[in-house]
């Protein structure tokens, strides 16, 4: 601070210069008037001595105060840098792990995503294939439905959704999603219903051709049985399977055409008796089959698995005595059509010549019996449509259907309806009414021949 002007005086002297000195530290290089030491005014004084005025420093200025408290501002200021940088690394920090777990969210969200994702194409392609087995069952109908002739225009309608739905299931498969599921299952659901209508309305006919085969599975021995209910509803589709023609009780079951196909297995029937050959038949839930080394027929129930009934057939040869061309105790042949439940056998009352009877299904009571012409040994298959017997010449290559025995009219006649044996050797030959087709055993491939029948369709002006 400012501190009053003093006299500095010297010893007397002769006249000389006054020289005055400004006081100064090399500690404070630019030290303003009040900061330091400072020459104001000079003079002598009247007997020659140096007369200076001169301003005294702050007291503190001597000591480093101000450059003390420079440096602790300093010093703070770096202090509460420091400090922020921590804080705001502390956030960063704090926000680098919000981020990584949010990093971790979004991969766990991505991968169910993709699971999500895989799970939805295989739950569609399990549809579609559902929708497409669907379909395969119903291909053997168009054949039949060409034939109709009085309703052609009706029959290519249904001929062409048809080959259009199929176009649309392939599309699927290739790239699933891009029709809605639900639609497409209504739409087969309303050509099922229109095509079980349809052929509700057919009469039964004349066999005009047989053709085929396809071919369902290849499995088994050379020899043995396949089928399904020709009384069952639309939905069920069991099919039921029976290797080789003797020795055996074991019936296994499959709950669609599809895991036929596949193998998959629902369910496995132990029968009471062995049974003899391979034609059996299943009948409004039933299994109707000739007892091993007998004449006798038993009624065999799947939903109890108990026998209903058993019958013997009266006269009827069997164990070899009176099979067909291929042996393999074929001697009494079950079979069903669209009139009922039938037994077609041979009898030495009818020297060896094939006999027809109409059972009824409870109780196997033979309700009335048809004598015919044909050979037992010489015929190589036989099946029943509409009431008629159909039998085959032989069971390789080159068989033809030959006769025919209508019980209606009681009257035969020879023909000529040709068929093709793919795998040369035919142990099974019989009709579904509800399929209208041909099932048969052929060298242990199961296929199916599509059938055309000869009749009138019954529209609602006629009835």
């Amino acid at each position: 601070m400012n501190v009053p002007s003093s006299t500095l005086k010297g010893p007397k002297s002769t006249p000389t210069l006054c020289l005055c000195f400004s006081l100064s530290f090399s500690l404070f290089p630019t030290i303003g008037p009040k900061e330091g030491w400072q020459v104001y005014s000079s003079a002598q004084d009247a007997d020659g001595r140096c007369i200076c005025t001169v301003v005294a420093p702050e007291q503190n200025l001597c000591s480093r105060d101000a450059k003390s408290k420079q440096l602790r501002q300093l010093l703070e200021k770096v202090q509460n840098m420091s400090q922020s940088i921590e804080v705001l690394n502390l956030r960063t920090q704090r926000d680098f792990q919000y981020v990584m777990k949010m990093e971790n969210q979004m991969k766990g969200l991505r991968s169910k995503f993709r699971q999500i994702e895989e799970d939805r194409k295989t739950i569609m392609a399990r549809n579609f294939k559902e929708l497409k087995d669907r379909m395969d069952e119903l291909q053997p109908l168009i054949p039949v439905l060409e034939q109709y002739k009085t309703d052609a225009k009706l029959i290519s309608q249904f001929k062409e959704e048809i080959r259009n739905l199929s176009s649309v299931l392939t599309g699927i498969q290739e790239e699933l999603g891009a029709y809605d599921y639900e639609q497409l299952y209504q739409r087969v659901i309303s050509l099922d219903s229109r095509l079980r209508n349809c052929m509700s309305k057919l009469t039964c006919g004349k066999l005009m051709k047989i053709t085929g085969p396809v071919t369902v599975k290849t499995s088994g021995t050379r020899f043995g049985a396949w089928m399904t209910d020709p009384m069952a509803s639309p939905r069920n589709n069991r099919v039921w399977y029976m290797d080789t023609y003797t020795n055996s009780k074991v019936v296994r079951e499959y709950k669609s055409m599809a895991d036929f196909v596949s193998g998959l297995e629902s369910r496995t029937y132990y029968l009471p008796f062995k049974w003899a050959g391979t034609n059996h038949v299943v009948y409004n839930g039933s299994l109707y089959y000739n007892k091993e080394q007998s004449n006798i027929i038993v009624k065999y129930s799947f939903e109890t698995g108990r026998v209903l009934a058993q019958r013997a057939l009266e006269y009827a040869g069997f164990h070899n005595v009176y099979p067909y061309t291929w042996g393999g105790f074929s001697d009494i042949d079950l079979m069903a059509d669209e009139l009922g439940l039938w037994a077609v056998y041979a009898t030495n009352q009818n020297a060896g010549n094939i006999v027809i009877s109409q059972l009824e299904p409870q109780t196997l009571e033979v309700l009335h019996t048809w004598n015919t012409e044909y050979s037992k040994r010489n015929a190589g298959e036989s099946f029943m449509i509409c009431g008629t017997l159909y039998i085959t010449n032989s069971h390789l290559t080159g068989a033809k259907v030959y006769y025919s025995y209508n019980t209606k009219m009681s009257s035969y006649e020879y023909t000529d309806i040709p068929f093709h044996n793919q795998y040369f050797h035919i142990s099974m030959l019989d009709y579904n009414a509800r399929e209208r087709a041909l099932y048969a055993w052929n060298n242990g491939h199961q296929v199916i021949f599509n059938v055309t029948l000869y009749h009138v369709i019954k529209t609602e002006d006629d009835s």
